[in-house]
């Protein structure tokens, strides 16, 4: 056979990446996820009966979202077919469907798309699949490493089951790693190779829950380590650090979105979370501080308000410092707005106040502003009728009863002081006035 013949997959088994020679062929052998596929569970029992019906897969990358996939492929009696969103067209998408169709119609048998990296499909792609979903022409698959509800149209997904798959831990990467080692027919089990404890627990630590990283770390140590004079091979924590780096952080929108949900509801209990997801979001994954800025400045007034003004102040000077000396200088005054934040008394009456008069314009659609309140600075707006306006400073305290809302809501009351902090002092004043 000379330099350039064809060899398949299956006549050259070690050709392949030691993570795709130990992929799971079967649920027994499936590592981690026992929330979703243990004994007894529901997916674990469809797939076993060979009655899955249309999922979406959703979790991180290397968490076994394409190995349960084909796990799947590997039980069904139907027709398997798997498309990447990347490459795939409507075209494509449709020749599926019209093969499946064919094929039901034909030998009864059904088919299963596997549609992974989902997110990737745009909208008219997603809608091309959803009368062939809906008709149960096609079982449809789908993975994705970003939130569906933000990637999947509404259709799809309410036509799916979600299953939601959580990050596999160095324990799992430590399982797949000694099963590789072991097994002689696709790991490297074939190879005279002793690996030291610390370095299975360096690469198990770096992978960060990826197995396939996991398995890619090993096998590459495992090649690359010269020779012992006896024909073995050491992969020694040394050999190892070199084989694997410190993971790149993801940083989709999805998870900027996250990390500042995140951080603004840790302005509402716990300095050092604030502070954590403060750093964590510039330091690594390289988000804009202003945006956090910009977010602290929302809460300070939304869940501080007026019980601590003078938090407003402190995170309106951070992003004055930030503009002038820029980063990473102003970590510092970000830092300390941030925490004064965090530690002041907390008021939402102001959030509540804009919710209540929001809901009212609703409900009365128009309003006519009392002719007492209106302008008179030009001539003839007494003929109009426009009189009566009280002027509060020439009455005790600076204060006079009078109308200031449309006649329809002129007793509504929208904004009701708290006993939290100086909003304390607001309050008392209110009851005073009553």
């Amino acid at each position: 056979m000379d330099l350039f013949s064809y060899q398949n997959e299956e006549e050259t088994p070690r050709a392949k990446l030691l993570a795709d020679r130990m992929r799971p062929q079967t649920i027994d052998e499936y590592i981690g996820q026992t929330d979703i596929v243990g004994p007894g569970k529901l997916l674990r029992r469809a797939i076993e009966a060979d009655q899955v019906s249309s999922i979406l897969l959703y979790g991180p990358p290397g968490c076994g979202k394409t190995t349960l996939a084909h796990i799947i492929s590997k039980r069904t009696q139907g027709e398997f077919v798997k498309l990447n969103a990347v490459e795939a067209s409507v075209k494509d998408v449709r020749e599926v469907i019209d093969r499946a169709r064919m094929t039901k119609s034909m030998y009864g048998r059904k088919t299963i798309l596997f549609l992974d990296e989902v997110h990737r499909f745009n909208s008219s792609r997603q809608d091309a699949l959803l009368p062939a979903v809906e008709q149960g022409i096609i079982i449809f698959i789908g993975a994705t490493t970003e939130n569906p509800f933000h990637y999947v149209n509404g259709a799809l997904l309410s036509r799916s089951t979600l299953f939601q798959l959580e990050s596999l831990t160095r324990e799992d990467a430590l399982t797949a790693m000694r099963r590789a080692l072991s097994d002689k027919e696709r790991g490297l089990g074939f190879m005279e190779l002793s690996v030291e404890e610390a370095a299975l627990q360096h690469i198990a630590s770096m992978a960060g829950g990826d197995i396939r990283r996991a398995l890619n770390a090993i096998e590459l140590a495992a090649v690359t380590t010269p020779s012992q004079p006896d024909g073995s091979v050491i992969v020694t924590l040394e050999v190892a650090e070199e084989s694997i780096r410190k993971p790149t952080i993801r940083a989709d929108e999805s998870t900027q979105y996250d990390v500042l949900s995140a951080f603004h509801k840790c302005i509402r209990g716990s300095s050092d979370a604030a502070l954590f997801w403060f750093l964590y979001a510039v330091e690594k994954l390289g988000m804009d501080p202003m945006t956090f800025v910009r977010r602290l400045i929302v809460a300070c007034s939304e869940d501080i308000g007026l019980a601590n003004p003078q938090a407003m102040v402190q995170a309106v000077t951070a992003m004055d410092a930030y503009h002038k000396i820029g980063w990473p200088e102003a970590k510092y005054n970000i830092t300390q707005a941030i925490l004064f934040a965090v530690e002041s008394p907390k008021s939402n009456a102001a959030a509540i106040a804009i919710g209540n008069v929001m809901n009212m314009i609703e409900q009365i659609g128009s309003a006519e502003v009392p002719l007492h309140l209106r302008d008179t600075h030009y001539s003839g707006a007494q003929r109009l009728g426009h009189v009566g306006y009280k002027y509060p400073h020439d009455y005790p305290g600076h204060y006079v009863e009078q109308q200031y809302l449309p006649d329809r809501i002129a007793k509504k009351k929208f904004y009701q002081a708290t006993n939290q902090g100086m909003e304390d002092k607001i309050r008392q004043n209110q009851e005073r006035r009553k």
